[in-house]
């Protein structure tokens, strides 16, 4: 009998203890998800505060049209080695600019366990749909390249303004660079000129457009007796392929035509439209301008297939992970309500001498160092906007001490 009553209260003693562990579990599952579960004890709630992210812990994604063409593969060149210098993962998803691969990309990266999601291509009607699936998962985005329209956007803008989560937008002053790139080949002497665009509706590439009209259209105002025209565009998507029909669609309706601007797409349809003027044998009749800078320019400006170009700026991806980095880390907060806006400027090159001070500092090695990186990582948001307007050949040159 005496045996049984010790039996029967060790079962109950099991059971009790198997209850508190219950519990205690519990506890910790409700942690390790944001503390969002119910709980009447106050001591316990104060337990379960949400611990501040490690960086060995942090994981930003990265939603890119292409980790591998010639744009694509310089932005994940600055991005992992600013992984590596933080200790953070990083994880890319490929969407070809295709709009449903762009939203899946964003609902792909967030169940893969990120923290924050650096994003480009985007345009404003998939931002909406990337802005709430970050809000309804607690993860911080931010773009690069781009920024969403507060004029013909302006509902979507004012979800990202009112969001928790939508970091910011970091992007180059299109319209300038469109004039800039114009006016190049006006310099040069060149009046009829074809246009290559790459996605229709792509808010960079109508801003790029906008600069090229204006340049053209002020050339035109100042110089009535030696008038400039610009074509219609024809689309390439962002396939070399493409970027060769587009070229000789304009060469064809066009026998007279001088110069070229394959407005952009990750570089890829500017070497098709490149080759197209080759093999029509007219590298020498028709200029060529455009942005996103080729691993070749240097060769391309001193035979003359490239007359200028305007790019550089594979480290704009840099700001958006450095924002998201510090959102993710608490540094960066209270974004309900506002618009971080991350302006980063273009570089320029018209000439072989202009391209040797590119090569020597953002081609033969990156533009910032290791230890640069992680100083970087602890500007604040004004710090880090001005650190991002500063970037410039000289100030690489200034920084390498060479």
């Amino acid at each position: 009998m005496k045996k049984k009553l010790i039996s029967l209260l060790l079962c109950m003693l099991m059971v009790l203890t198997t209850i508190v562990g219950c519990g205690t579990e519990t506890a910790s599952a409700g942690n390790s998800g944001g503390g969002t579960a119910a709980n009447t004890n106050t001591e316990t709630k104060t337990e379960t505060a949400t611990p501040a992210k490690t960086d060995d812990t942090i994981k930003i994604g990265v939603s890119i049209w292409s980790s591998t063409d010639v744009l694509g593969s310089q932005c994940k060149l600055i991005l992992d080695k600013a992984a590596e210098a933080l200790g953070v993962q990083i994880q890319y998803v490929d969407q070809g600019h295709v709009s449903e691969k762009v939203t899946a990309s964003v609902e792909q990266l967030c169940a893969a366990g990120c923290d924050g999601i650096i994003i480009c291509n985007s345009s404003d009607t998939e931002m909406a749909s990337a802005i709430k699936t970050c809000n309804d998962n607690g993860v911080y985005l931010a773009q690069f390249f781009r920024i969403i329209n507060s004029e013909t956007s302006a509902d979507i803008y004012e979800a990202a303004v009112k969001s928790e989560y939508y970091v910011g937008a970091v992007h180059e002053n299109e319209p300038e660079n469109g004039e800039k790139l114009v006016q190049i080949l006006l310099d040069k002497g060149d009046r009829n000129i074809g246009l290559i665009g790459w996605e229709q509706g792509d808010a960079t590439w109508l801003g790029r457009w906008e600069g090229y009209k204006a340049g053209v259209e002020k050339w035109n105002s100042a110089h009535p007796d030696d008038q400039a025209v610009l074509s219609e565009p024809q689309y390439a998507g962002t396939s070399s392929e493409g970027g060769s029909k587009a070229a000789e669609a304009l060469m064809s309706a066009n026998p007279d035509l001088d110069a070229i601007i394959p407005a952009g797409g990750g570089g890829d349809p500017l070497q098709g439209a490149i080759a197209a003027v080759e093999r029509a044998g007219k590298t020498q009749d028709i200029d060529i301008v455009s942005t996103d800078f080729l691993p070749d320019l240097g060769e391309r400006i001193a035979n003359g297939s490239m007359a200028g170009e305007s790019g550089g700026h594979y480290c704009d991806p840099l700001f958006a992970f450095m924002a998201v980095y510090n959102a993710v880390k608490g540094n960066y907060k209270d974004f309900g309500g506002k618009f971080e806006d991350i302006k980063f400027p273009y570089l320029y090159v018209a000439s072989p001498e202009d391209y040797a001070g590119y090569e020597t500092y953002f081609v033969d090695q990156l533009p910032y160092t290791t230890e640069e990186l992680v100083e970087m990582s602890k500007l604040d948001m004004e710090g880090l906007k001005a650190k991002a307007a500063a970037l410039s050949i000289e100030d690489a040159k200034a920084r390498s001490g060479k």
